[in-house]
């Protein structure tokens, strides 16, 4: 047990997604329960650098377990990745008597936080909060089920309009190096063809499948695009291409950008969120530092913070041969 642990700070880096703020008042609250102190700070990395703290209690995180993005705000700083900004920031930590850290966010804010702790031994744990769920150590990251649920229910709208007009549409979706988001919410929404950068189909295999779908009837399609898929150079040049070589059909590009990460978190978000942050607390409390929450099999476990970093997160195989089978 850390019996020195009296105050711990908790902040969200990189990219906002949902199920941070639900994550923010889970440490909150946590803390609190274990008669802990708990500051959060504002704007990131950044905010640590200009002691941008801020001393919260259990009433501080009032409604906000439905709420998208993060009330704590997320900044790039180019100034932490330099020895004498990480200076400040443990300086600052020091003078608010901050005995431990929580840090919300992906790969980049994560190495962050273990050269940190590397630097100062500060007790530092992380909490993955990314749509992209391609963090090793965890089956889920923050925010990946809003998400994809999100995607879903667009690509349904989509749908109506495809069928009406025997258009073929290319939706594309977030996941520069990871395909999960195509992946499930393709399957999800019965997408004729997916496209994700851990396999490249080709051009030539992908307007195969289309033309089956037209011979078998299908008057309208739908495929669905990792912006990191490689088959073409972008999904513009992949939906010229198409036109171009199967004219029956009115092509069509939908690119679904940043609203992929927005909305209130899903229920299994806002629990995810909920569980991983009295995990950090926790853990912290119990001397454990450098890792990352993650959950396997509905059990939480704990990374190494360069595992979790460093390793790759697997594309479900038995969901491409799923994908491939209902594609018919």
């Amino acid at each position: 047990m850390n019996e020195t642990l009296k105050r711990i700070a908790v902040l969200t880096s990189g990219g906002d997604s949902p199920g941070m703020n639900a994550a923010v008042r889970a440490v909150v609250r946590s803390s609190m329960f274990y008669g802990l102190e708990c500051f959060v700070v504002y704007q990131g990395y950044q905010g640590l650098i200009d002691g941008n703290f801020e001393k919260f209690t259990a009433r501080s995180v009032n409604n906000i377990i439905n709420k998208g993005g993060t009330i704590l705000r997320s900044a790039r700083s180019l100034e932490f990745r330099t020895p004498e900004g990480r200076k400040k920031a443990f300086a600052n930590l020091q003078n608010n008597q901050i005995d431990a850290l929580v840090v919300i966010g992906g790969d980049g804010s994560f190495t962050g936080a273990m050269i940190f702790q590397e630097e100062f031994k500060f007790p530092v744990i992380g909490i993955p909060g990314t749509i992209d769920n391609d963090i090793f150590g965890t089956q889920y990251t923050l925010g990946y089920d809003t998400a994809i649920n999100t995607v879903v229910e667009v690509i349904d709208k989509i749908r109506d309009t495809a069928s009406s007009h025997n258009r073929l549409f290319f939706v594309e979706v977030m996941g520069r190096d990871a395909g999960h988001i195509a992946l499930n919410s393709g399957i999800g929404a019965g997408a004729e063809e997916i496209l994700i950068p851990e396999e490249n189909r080709g051009l030539e295999q992908l307007l195969e499948s289309l033309k089956n779908s037209e011979k078998s009837g299908k008057s309208s399609s739908i495929v669905v695009v990792a912006e990191g898929d490689k088959t073409g150079k972008n999904v513009f040049e992949l939906a010229s291409y198409v036109e171009q070589n199967l004219p029956y059909y009115e092509v069509r590009v939908s690119v679904l950008g940043h609203m992929q990460r927005g909305g209130a978190p899903s229920c299994f978000d806002r629990v995810l969120a909920s569980r991983m942050g009295v995990h950090a607390v926790e853990s912290l409390k119990s001397g454990k530092s450098n890792v990352m929450v993650g959950v396997m099999n509905d059990q939480m476990q704990l990374t190494p913070l360069e595992k979790a970093i460093k390793g790759k997160s697997e594309i479900n195989q038995n969901l491409l041969r799923v994908t491939d089978i209902l594609s018919i």
